[in-house]
Formats: structure tokens, C-alpha cells, sequence
């Protein structure tokens, strides 16, 4: 929803601040919904990965649920699928394609060190990143100091693999590239500095809906619920920041 160079800019309507604003702001969801922009062919291969956590049904049940009801009243948006998987966000970035077996080891190693199955999450509101007339939805997961410990330490586990940044060709895409727009480039990019730390807000991506539905869902009362992870993988960003390819499971021991 398995989406963060400045600080985050106010949601409408008295929406929470948030760093992702910036991916689909800037330039508008419109532009990720359809704008055409050609892929660049790298020359020293990159990919631009999503270390993430995976709910257990709990939480993929009301992530589904919320989704569906978005697609009804948006149905240009996209559906919680096998190749749009519902996760939680731990850390994005671009390494080097031929690294990629470093840094799942690397992942693996502090996940197994922290064992976050272990861990209660609390999912406790909804929110979304406005571009009017549309926004990216989402459920907030409450920020735990184990989260926050877990993101630290893969951001260290990682960097030496780390680059810069990439192009559309470090994506998963199925338009050759044209839907992976500059901003979400500049996202992925910038992650550690404007999505982790103090910036670090875990959620379930749901999917999109128009600002005028959306404040209508969180008017609503949000009964919080309780759920674990129940693993991790690494996988391949897509337009969204959306997990579309799974490139390594990464089990969890409890």
C-alpha cells in the first residue's frame, strides 16, 4: 500500500503532517496515475529495494477491507494483490543490483537479532497523504521503540550497499519505466533522511480515493486493533512506493 527532502507538509482538512507528502505532492498522484516518463537504462545496475515487515491477517484483513472500499468509490486506484502487497515499511533504498545478496543477508541478520514476531503492534488511525483532488491512504501503525530500534539498525546493516540514487529502470515496472516518476526517485533517495528517525511513521498502505471520501473515512470512529508480524522480505519497489516483486523472504523466528 505490501509508499517519505524537506519535513512533511499539513494534510487538508486537519490531516497529520507527514513526510511521504512530499512523493505525491510535489507533482501530484496524478502524475503516478499516468504520466509518461521514459525509463533510463542504467549502466551499473540499481535497485531500489523495501525492507519491510509482514502482517498477519489481522491486519491484512482490514487493510483488504479498507481497500475495497476505496477501489468502489475509486475505481482508477489499485488493488491489494499479490504483486501489491500489504507490509510495513521498515526502510527504502537503492543498492546495487549485484549486492543484492549482501544486503539480504545483512537484513536477515538484525531481523533474527530482534525478533520482531514477538512484538504487539497497535494500528490505531487512518490517514492520507492529500493531492487534490485524490490521496494515498493508509493505516497508521503506533511508532514502538522496537520499531524504531529495528529501523535504526537496518539503515547501518544496509548503507555499505547503498547508492545515491537510481533510475525508472531500478523499479518494478510494467510501462517500462513511465510510471515511476521523479519524485518517488527523489523519495527513495532521501528516505533516511525524511522518512526514519523522528520522521519514521509505519503504516499499511490501503490505496487511493478522492479527498472528499477519504475525509469521510476518518470521520468515522476507528476501533484500534492489536497484530504481529508474522515475517519480513525484501522486495522491489513500484509506482506508489508499492512492494510489486518480492525478491527475498526473510522468515522470522518467534
Amino acid at each position: 500500500m505490501k509508499a517519505d527532502v524537506v519535513p512533511g507538509i499539513p494534510a487538508s482538512l486537519g490531516q497529520p503532517r507527514h513526510p511521504h507528502a512530499l512523493v505525491f505532492t510535489v507533482v501530484g498522484l496524478a502524475l503516478v496515475l499516468g504520466f509518461a516518463q521514459g525509463a533510463v537504462t542504467q549502466q551499473n545496475p540499481v535497485t531500489a529495494i523495501d525492507i519491510a515487515l509482514e502482517p498477519d491477517a489481522t491486519m491484512i484483513q482490514h487493510a483488504k477491507d479498507a481497500n475495497a472500499r476505496l477501489l468502489k468509490s475509486f475505481p482508477k486506484g489499485f488493488t491489494l494483490d499479490e504483486t501489491h502487497h500489504p507490509h510495513v515499511t521498515m526502510l527504502q533504498q537503492f543498492v546495487r543490483t549485484d549486492d543484492l545478496d549482501k544486503v539480504f543477508a545483512a537484513a536477515n541478520a538484525i531481523l533474527a537479532k530482534q525478533k520482531p514476531t514477538a512484538w504487539t503492534l497497535k494500528a490505531f488511525k487512518y490517514y492520507y497523504i492529500p493531492s487534490p483532488p485524490i490521496g494515498l491512504a493508509g493505516i497508521v501503525v503506533e511508532p514502538t521503540e522496537d520499531l524504531h530500534r529495528l529501523q535504526d539498525e537496518l539503515i547501518k546493516a544496509v548503507e555499505p550497499y547503498t547508492v545515491k540514487t537510481g533510475t525508472p529502470a531500478a523499479f518494478f515496472s510494467d510501462e517500462d519505466g513511465r510510471d515511476i516518476q521523479k519524485s518517488l526517485i527523489e523519495y527513495v533517495a532521501n528516505f533516511v533522511t525524511i522518512a526514519a528517525g523522528k520522521h519514521f511513521n509505519p503504516h499499511v498502505t490501503i490505496g487511493v480515493g478522492t479527498e472528499t471520501y477519504l475525509n469521510e473515512m476518518l470521520a468515522e470512529p476507528f476501533e484500534s486493533f492489536t497484530f504481529s508480524a508474522t515475517g519480513a522480505s525484501v522486495y522491489q519497489l513500484g509506482s506508489f512506493g508499492t512492494a510489486r516483486k518480492e525478491l527475498k523472504a526473510l522468515p522470522l523466528m518467534p
